[in-house]
């Protein structure tokens, strides 16, 4: 039978719309059965729609976008010519335009403190020779050891430059690690006796990467309202959920952290922290450590402990706050401490497991960009920590001029208190609260009275300065924001110089504060 007259006998009336589209149909299927392959085509798309018929349609939807993608007119990558003005039109929009300042002005008490300030020529030793010619005693140093002027020490440091040079000029996990950077590290570990240390370059990014390096977005860090400037930046950069709890009171840490873990007992996991410092920089007292470590284990947190101020001062042989309350330092997840300061070299260091040390190889963002801690420093570090470990007696002499200083300054004056822990060799001075609540003192009135017995002092031949107040932290919550640290002066002591010169020290500052103070009335 010819196909042609079964097709005219099937369709009586060929005008028909319909048997005109199954004719067009027929036609482009047996041309398409023409084409090489077209079969094999047809049985895919025919078992495909089958079997998954929305697998065909994503596939018809990229098939489209594909054509629609290549059949789209192509735009150009180059830059608009600008706009031709005028010079009227340029002078018009320049006098319009108010650039931003980089500071914020400088108020009148910070211009009077600047005209004052006292420029040291030469080393910072316990004797500093001042621009105008005076030679003061300085106790505006952390040179607690006096490792400032240690001939060894200096002889040592001579020897790794002409070594390595001023500087690795790179990243640590570039080709900025040398052998004396391993040799810290392990140093700083057998100290402390934990697993590994890592070292970085500069001191106050240390904390402020090591916290961000673990906590995100999400995650939980319960810190003291008076923790130092560092690591409050190192929580800003974290963008964790924080929540502050009174200074170094315990009892409303538990608070804190049993209300997190109640709020979160059926929300998915997250990584929880307990931020603390050693030796607080902005009140000088100590954290209670052992209590720590119990409310760790009680709520399941991790324990980051900032020893910037108290590494190689507390404890017998400097290893901070662990070994001066008796307590293992692997339940520390994180020990964070200085290598400048007393130890008279640069940099800071994280120290806790393998694991929590090669985290940060590649997650910290001031170890992985920043150059490398130069030798020399590498060098001073391994060096002053040897030395605290052999020579115990260095620290001991550091005590006893503590106790000089104190008995010169906390007992014997009417106006000022100390607030800083016993063994911290730097000693904070604040007003009395009786003090400030008869006098009816303002913080800006307190400040200023910490600058004039700063100028007193100075006039007598003993250089001091004052605690300074911390840049508020942007965008912090108005709890964190309004804490500020009381006005104080600050006090170092070294082993530089004798018991009998720091006693004099003493006398001279309970003078100069007893002068002042008697003047306000």
């Amino acid at each position: 039978m010819n196909p042609s007259s079964s097709t005219a006998g099937t369709f009586a009336n060929p005008q028909d719309p319909i048997a005109k589209a199954i004719v067009f149909f027929q036609d482009a299927l047996d041309n398409l059965q023409k084409i090489p392959g077209s079969q094999i085509v047809t049985r895919y798309i025919q078992s495909s729609y089958q079997d998954d018929p929305v697998r065909s349609a994503m596939e018809l939807f990229l098939f489209l976008f594909a054509v629609y993608y290549l059949v789209s007119p192509t735009y150009s990558t180059k830059k608009e010519k600008n706009v031709p003005l005028t010079d009227e039109e340029i002078d018009e929009l320049v006098e319009d335009w108010t650039p931003e300042p980089l500071a914020a002005p400088v108020t009148a008490f910070e211009e009077a403190e600047n005209e004052k300030r006292p420029v040291i020529i030469g080393p910072s030793g316990p004797k500093s020779k001042l621009s105008t010619g005076r030679t003061v005693t300085n106790l505006a140093t952390f040179n607690h050891y006096n490792f400032i002027n240690s001939d060894f020490i200096k002889e040592r440091a001579i020897k790794t430059l002409r070594m390595y040079g001023v500087g690795p000029c790179g990243p640590p996990g570039f080709y900025g690690t040398q052998d004396v950077h391993q040799q810290i590290e392990h140093d700083v570990a057998s100290h402390l006796g934990v697993a590994a240390a890592i070292v970085y370059a500069q001191s106050f990014s240390t904390i402020s990467s090591v916290i961000p390096a673990f906590a995100k977005r999400g995650d939980i860090i319960v810190a003291d309202k008076a923790i130092n400037y560092a690591v409050r930046k190192g929580l800003q950069i974290s963008r964790s959920t924080v929540r502050w709890y009174e200074h170094n009171d315990m009892a409303d840490l538990e608070r804190v952290v049993a209300t997190l873990v109640r709020e979160n007992a059926r929300k998915p996991l997250t990584r929880r922290f307990i931020v603390s410092e050693g030796l607080f920089e902005n009140t000088g007292d100590m954290v209670d450590l052992p209590k720590l470590i119990e409310l760790k284990h009680k709520y399941k947190f991790r324990v980051i402990l900032d020893e910037t101020w108290s590494y190689g001062v507390l404890g017998r042989t400097g290893r901070g706050a662990t070994e001066q309350q008796n307590v293992d330092a692997r339940e520390i997840d994180m020990i964070i401490g200085s290598l400048a300061g007393s130890l008279c070299a640069g940099g800071g260091f994280c120290a806790g497991t393998d694991e929590i040390v090669e985290h940060q190889r590649l997650s910290a963002n001031a170890y992985t960009f920043s150059a490398a801690l130069p030798a020399l420093l590498a060098t001073t570090a391994s060096e002053t920590v040897r030395m605290l470990q052999e020579q115990p007696e260095i620290i001991a002499n550091l005590r006893e001029n503590i106790k000089a200083m104190r008995a010169q300054l906390d007992p014997r004056s009417d106006w000022v208190v100390c607030s800083s822990a016993m063994e911290n060799p730097v000693m904070l001075l604040i007003l009395k609260n009786e003090v400030v609540e008869s006098k009816k003192l303002t913080i800006p009135e307190e400040e200023t009275i910490m600058m004039e017995i700063v100028d007193e002092c100075l006039a007598n031949g003993v250089l001091v300065t004052r605690l300074k107040s911390m840049p508020p932290a942007l965008g912090s919550v108005p709890r964190e924001q309004g804490w500020q640290p009381p006005p104080a002066i600050k006090v170092c002591i070294t082993t530089g110089l004798s018991k009998k010169e720091t006693e004099k020290a003493g006398i001279v500052i309970r003078h100069a504060i007893t002068k002042v103070m008697t003047r306000r009335k």
